[in-house]
């Protein structure tokens, strides 16, 4: 048991370097959120019609299958 653990310890080690440091966390999270306020218009529309897709291809597969 010890042994799985140490290796897990070991090998998250590295997934550390990838974690901005949390001074400049916020920053990140801000500019983020910013482009998400940016981008949701378009992407509300996107979103409506790939459902719109999507359940017209499910109607198609479920009226095939009778």
């Amino acid at each position: 048991m010890l042994q799985l653990m140490m290796a897990l310890a070991f090998s998250a080690a590295p997934l550390t370097l990838y974690v901005p440091p949390v001074r400049s966390l916020s920053l990140f999270v801000e500019a983020m959120e910013t482009m998400c306020r940016e981008c949701a218009p378009y992407s509300q529309g996107a979103v409506s019609r790939f459902r719109l897709g999507l359940s017209r291809i499910f109607a198609g597969l479920a009226r095939a299958l009778r």
